[in-house]
């Protein structure tokens, strides 16, 4: 099965977004699913689910804590599980700095362009471990998938756009234990206010008309 690991300085990328609608819509993203991903892991610690009884558990629930915690796309609130001995510690954090680029990329761009949820998937996967179960990444993607569709069907008649940038850039991405470069495409709306907003963004294996033509449809 094909990986990709961004590796690349998003520092352009995170330019363009920042202060957009998608910058807020990708943060919030994160949040969900971050969270439940410590959510899977404390179940995992205890191996017991939410709401089950089990004589042989090993530990209780104990609530949440807040966190700050600095991503790629700005600072973001997380509730943080605990129990009641103290032991348990989410290895999410330590992971998450393999993983930072590439959730961000890809939750960004199935956002925008409704793109399969494979990557993300992928990633959430590596989050937690490799005894996630199915069910947990389905239940992930089910509550990811409200938040796309609102942003997918939202109107654009709020604004007036004084004009559009289209931009596409390489980055480099380690994909079967090589780099290699992608073409990742942007497409910018800019009110007469200022105000950007984001309104196309796709990750393609190279710039070349026919990418451009299946940009500009999707």
């Amino acid at each position: 099965m094909t990986q990709l690991n961004f590796t690349v300085d998003m520092k352009k990328i995170l330019e363009d977004i920042s202060g957009s609608n998608l910058n807020e819509m990708t943060k919030g993203l994160l949040t969900l699913v971050l969270n439940q991903v410590m959510q899977e892991e404390r179940d995992e610690y205890m191996g017991i689910g939410s709401y089950e009884r089990n004589s042989s558990r090993k530990d209780y629930r104990n609530g949440s804590y807040r966190r700050g915690f600095t991503t790629l796309v700005g600072k973001i609130e997380l509730e943080v599980p605990r129990t009641r001995s103290g032991e348990f510690s989410p290895q999410v954090f330590e992971k998450w700095q393999r993983k930072d680029q590439a959730l961000v990329l890809s939750l960004i761009e199935m956002v925008v362009s409704g793109v399969s949820t494979r990557k993300v998937t992928k990633i959430v996967e590596e989050l937690v471990g490799e005894s996630v179960s199915k069910s947990f990444v389905s239940n992930v993607m089910k509550r990811l998938d409200p938040e796309i569709q609102d942003f997918a069907e939202r109107s654009l008649t709020h604004n007036i756009f004084k004009y559009v940038s289209v931009d596409a850039m390489y980055i480099k991405v380690r994909e079967n234990h090589r780099i290699v470069s992608k073409a990742v495409y942007i497409a910018l709306g800019i009110g007469v206010d200022g105000h950007r907003e984001v309104l196309g963004f796709k990750v393609d294996d190279a710039e070349s008309k026919n990418h451009w033509g299946t940009f500009y449809v999707t």
